[in-house]
């Protein structure tokens, strides 16, 4: 049998590790191949200052994944991802990758991490938000918006814990089985920990790790790859959720002081990480 394939459609640099740089490595240490389809090509993530290269056009993305599909690559697929989209016409592309995933594997798992923004800022095109509302969501198995997304796509402020888990289920209604809140901000936190909630129609779990200042960009990225890579694998959502968070936390702990996840050195202990309870809240 041939290893289990992962699709992943987002950012790619050349330096550091965000976009399919950090989802990559990932994955592969879960034991997936992975087809890195890059929606921006750049010399290293904005956080260095402005980056050479570009966003790939709408029909260059289509077209990668069109090559793929037609020499058989997409067969054995068992999970795709769409991260940082450049182009807001990326959106139906992504959407026709998972009609194509979906043809070859009726089961493939699509994970959306609907990259946005943060802490208050916009930072993708205009029409990206709107195409993700309307083609992707609808799609998706699983999503994974930090706060500040979770309110843009619901439409209203997020307070409290209450309320995350009632607009993730507003979130599950338009489509996602699933919905993964990163970065929780809510009445009632322990001001030194992270927070990531994991809601389903029927339950909701809370994972919560030392918070790390400032936080290596990618993070979010490595969190979105290892969360599919488990579910792919088969895990119930609380336990993908304590491995993925737990892994991510081993490799901010051994960033300390970083501008770059040292992702590389952490690689083995994303396979087994450190045991991490996670609390069901609803």
């Amino acid at each position: 049998m041939p290893d289990p394939v992962i699709l992943s459609m987002s950012s790619q640099v050349a330096y550091g590790h965000v976009g399919n740089a950090a989802i990559q490595p990932a994955l592969n240490a879960l034991g997936f191949e992975v087809l890195a389809v890059p929606t921006v090509l750049l010399a290293h993530h904005p956080g260095h200052g402005p980056p050479a290269g570009r966003a790939l056009e709408p029909a260059e993305t289509a077209a990668l994944v069109a090559g793929l599909d037609q020499v058989g690559a997409l067969a054995p697929l068992v999970g795709l991802l769409s991260g940082y989209l450049g182009h807001p016409g990326t959106t139906e592309s992504v959407a026709d990758a998972v009609r194509r995933a979906r043809a070859a594997n009726p089961r493939a798992l699509y994970l959306c991490d609907p990259v946005l923004g943060d802490a208050g800022r916009v930072y993708v095109q205009e029409g990206v938000e709107a195409g993700m509302r309307e083609r992707l969501l609808p799609f998706a198995d699983a999503i994974t918006p930090n706060h500040f997304e979770l309110e843009r796509l619901c439409g209203a402020a997020v307070v409290t814990l209450d309320a995350a888990i009632a607009a993730a289920r507003a979130l599950i209604a338009r489509g996602p089985k699933l919905v993964f809140v990163t970065s929780l901000k809510r009445e009632g936190a322990e001001d030194h920990a992270v927070e990531t909630l994991a809601v389903t129609t029927e339950a909701a779990w809370l994972a919560a790790t030392p918070r790390i200042e400032p936080v290596p960009q990618g993070s979010g990225d490595l969190l979105a790859g290892l969360l599919l890579g488990h579910l792919a694998h088969g895990a119930a959502p609380p336990n993908a959720l304590a491995r993925a968070v737990s892994a991510v936390d081993v490799v901010l702990q051994a960033s300390r002081g970083l501008k770059e996840m040292r992702l590389v050195a952490s690689l083995a202990q994303l396979r087994a990480p450190p045991p991490l309870t996670v609390r069901r809240v609803a």
